[in-house]
């Protein structure tokens, strides 16, 4: 009983969540285009021209906006485990990016060009159990980290999702040592009760 009181409330809450009916009347894919809309008119994250990566895409909602933004002289890359169905202007990949194939398939499509930005708002499968997520969260979170090794261009930038508890210091304490200046956003589509919050670290350091 308590299980079905609990999705009934979460059903509740989603379909009176503000940015679930915009999302909807607007035919957007997700809420979360909000989030990633937010920071970027806060931060001009997006511009013309630019090489994005999206990790994590489904069901593409950051990928369509970005696409959007970089316009026809940019490129998304946008790559997921599910399949999804790839909006206009988006090269949809489904494949792990953390494991060699996937990797394989990115680098592919990315043609040997350098990436200005780099998109993760990637979340594991909560099992609700902290000791569990927390660390399953970290984890996606440095993934997108490595990644930008030797495919994000010099002062290039990465907008990647935490879930602050055990493991963010050290990760952030890693991200300004590869970027000149790393910022936290919590953007208001974000629930309140989320722990979520969206690291913004730009001007990479090459090594």
């Amino acid at each position: 009983m308590a299980r079905s009181r609990g999705s009934r409330r979460w059903l509740d809450e989603h379909f009176s969540d503000p940015y679930v009916r915009e999302a909807q009347r607007r035919g957007l894919r997700s809420r979360a285009v909000f989030k990633l809309e937010e920071i970027d008119g806060r931060d001009r994250l997006l511009a013309a021209g630019q090489c994005v990566v999206d990790l994590g895409a489904a069901p593409g909602g950051w990928s369509e906006y970005a696409a959007s933004r970089v316009g026809e002289r940019g490129r998304v890359i946008a790559i997921d485990l599910l399949e999804m169905t790839p909006p206009p202007g988006v090269i949809a990949l489904q494949a792990d990016f953390a494991a060699d194939e996937g990797l394989a398939r990115l680098d592919a499509a990315l043609e040997g060009q350098a990436v200005d930005l780099v998109l993760s708002d990637m979340a594991p499968n909560l099992s609700g159990q902290k000791a569990i997520d927390q660390p399953r969260s970290m984890l996606l979170a440095e993934l997108a980290l490595d990644f930008c090794g030797d495919r994000l261009k010099p002062g290039g930038a990465l907008l990647v999702k935490v879930f602050q508890g055990q493991g963010f210091d050290a990760l952030l304490g890693e991200m300004r040592q590869r970027f000149d200046r790393v910022q936290s956003r919590k953007p208001r589509a974000s629930r309140d009760r989320s722990r979520e919050v969206y690291l913004l670290a730009r001007g990479f350091r090459a090594v």
